[in-house]
Protein backbone atom coordinates (compact mmCIF):
# COMPACT_ATOMS: atom_id res chain seq x y z
CA UNK A 1 0.00 0.00 0.00
CA UNK A 2 1.55 3.48 -0.82
CA UNK A 3 1.57 6.37 1.20
CA UNK A 4 -0.11 9.66 0.51
CA UNK A 5 1.62 12.56 -0.82
CA UNK A 6 -1.20 15.32 -0.52
CA UNK A 7 -0.15 17.89 2.14
CA UNK A 8 -3.52 18.53 3.11
CA UNK A 9 -4.88 15.36 3.89
CA UNK A 10 -1.00 14.17 5.83
CA UNK A 11 -1.74 17.08 7.68
CA UNK A 12 -5.34 16.34 8.18
CA UNK A 13 -4.87 12.65 9.38
CA UNK A 14 -1.84 13.14 11.42
CA UNK A 15 -2.87 11.30 14.56
CA UNK A 16 -0.12 11.95 16.88
CA UNK A 17 0.61 9.33 18.71
CA UNK A 18 2.96 9.08 22.03
CA UNK A 19 5.63 5.79 22.21
CA UNK A 20 5.79 4.74 25.31
CA UNK A 21 9.85 5.07 27.16
CA UNK A 22 12.56 7.18 26.91
CA UNK A 23 14.77 7.42 24.34
CA UNK A 24 18.48 8.44 24.17
CA UNK A 25 20.61 9.24 21.14
CA UNK A 26 24.57 8.12 21.67
CA UNK A 27 27.66 7.48 20.01
CA UNK A 28 29.11 3.90 20.52
CA UNK A 29 32.17 1.90 18.53
CA UNK A 30 31.86 -0.14 16.21
CA UNK A 31 32.98 -3.28 19.03
CA UNK A 32 30.00 -2.12 21.53
CA UNK A 33 27.94 -1.73 18.52
CA UNK A 34 28.01 -5.57 17.91
CA UNK A 35 27.61 -5.56 21.87
CA UNK A 36 24.07 -4.01 21.57
CA UNK A 37 23.27 -6.24 18.17
CA UNK A 38 19.24 -5.69 17.48
CA UNK A 39 18.41 -4.06 20.56
CA UNK A 40 19.09 0.07 18.76
CA UNK A 41 16.26 1.21 17.26
CA UNK A 42 18.25 3.65 14.68
CA UNK A 43 22.29 3.09 13.70
CA UNK A 44 23.49 5.66 11.76
CA UNK A 45 26.85 6.07 10.62
CA UNK A 46 28.19 9.43 10.43
CA UNK A 47 32.02 10.31 9.88
CA UNK A 48 32.81 10.71 13.56
CA UNK A 49 31.12 8.30 14.86
CA UNK A 50 28.06 5.71 14.86
CA UNK A 51 24.83 6.93 16.66
CA UNK A 52 22.36 4.92 17.96
CA UNK A 53 19.20 5.09 19.67
CA UNK A 54 17.84 3.33 22.38
CA UNK A 55 15.67 3.50 25.83
CA UNK A 56 17.28 5.04 28.58
CA UNK A 57 17.29 2.18 30.39
CA UNK A 58 19.14 0.06 27.30
CA UNK A 59 21.12 3.04 27.57
CA UNK A 60 22.24 2.86 31.25
CA UNK A 61 22.69 -1.07 31.02
CA UNK A 62 25.20 -0.99 28.33
CA UNK A 63 27.16 2.07 30.21
CA UNK A 64 26.37 4.61 26.79
CA UNK A 65 27.24 8.27 27.34
CA UNK A 66 24.22 10.36 26.35
CA UNK A 67 23.07 13.92 26.77
CA UNK A 68 19.12 14.12 27.30
CA UNK A 69 16.57 12.04 27.30
CA UNK A 70 13.75 12.36 24.32
CA UNK A 71 10.06 11.46 24.01
CA UNK A 72 8.54 9.69 20.72
CA UNK A 73 5.92 10.73 18.78
CA UNK A 74 4.66 9.01 16.07
CA UNK A 75 2.61 10.27 13.22
CA UNK A 76 0.06 7.12 12.70
CA UNK A 77 -0.34 8.33 9.41
CA UNK A 78 1.23 6.71 6.31
CA UNK A 79 3.32 9.35 4.65
CA UNK A 80 5.35 8.42 1.20
CA UNK A 81 8.36 8.97 1.84
CA UNK A 82 8.66 11.51 -1.57
CA UNK A 83 5.47 13.53 0.06
CA UNK A 84 6.41 17.51 0.43
CA UNK A 85 5.98 19.78 3.14
CA UNK A 86 4.65 17.46 5.76
CA UNK A 87 7.67 17.27 8.26
CA UNK A 88 8.17 21.37 7.12
CA UNK A 89 4.49 21.98 8.66
CA UNK A 90 5.08 19.94 11.37
CA UNK A 91 8.36 20.99 12.65
CA UNK A 92 7.52 24.18 12.02
CA UNK A 93 4.54 24.01 14.23
CA UNK A 94 7.07 22.44 17.11
CA UNK A 95 9.87 25.48 16.80
CA UNK A 96 7.31 28.09 16.85
CA UNK A 97 6.84 26.88 20.44
CA UNK A 98 10.38 26.08 20.84
CA UNK A 99 10.38 22.55 20.72
CA UNK A 100 13.03 20.93 19.76
CA UNK A 101 12.57 18.14 17.04
CA UNK A 102 14.57 15.36 16.01
CA UNK A 103 12.68 13.35 12.87
CA UNK A 104 13.45 9.84 11.51
CA UNK A 105 11.66 9.06 8.55
CA UNK A 106 10.89 5.41 8.13
CA UNK A 107 8.83 3.69 5.32
CA UNK A 108 5.37 4.14 6.90
CA UNK A 109 5.31 6.78 9.31
CA UNK A 110 7.17 9.26 10.66
CA UNK A 111 8.95 9.57 13.92
CA UNK A 112 9.51 12.63 16.02
CA UNK A 113 11.54 12.45 19.07
CA UNK A 114 11.24 15.57 21.43
CA UNK A 115 12.66 16.37 24.84
CA UNK A 116 10.47 14.24 27.36
CA UNK A 117 9.46 17.06 29.09
CA UNK A 118 7.63 18.51 26.22
CA UNK A 119 5.53 15.16 24.42
CA UNK A 120 2.22 16.20 26.21
CA UNK A 121 2.97 19.84 24.63
CA UNK A 122 3.73 18.53 20.94
CA UNK A 123 1.00 16.24 20.73
CA UNK A 124 -1.02 19.06 21.79
CA UNK A 125 -0.03 21.43 19.38
CA UNK A 126 -0.02 18.72 16.36
CA UNK A 127 -3.67 17.84 16.77
CA UNK A 128 -4.58 21.37 16.93
CA UNK A 129 -2.20 21.71 13.11
CA UNK A 130 -4.61 18.86 12.45
CA UNK A 131 -7.62 19.89 13.41
CA UNK A 132 -6.86 23.45 12.00
CA UNK A 133 -6.19 22.17 8.41
CA UNK A 134 -8.95 22.69 5.55
CA UNK A 135 -9.20 19.80 3.11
Amino acid sequence: MKGSRDLKFLLKNLEPKRVPGEHVFATVSEATLVTLGTIPQLIFREDESITVIVTKDEAEEFSLHFESVWGLITLTIHSDLAAVGLLAAVTDVLAQAGISTNVVSAFYHDHLFVPITKVSEAISLLRNLSKSTVE
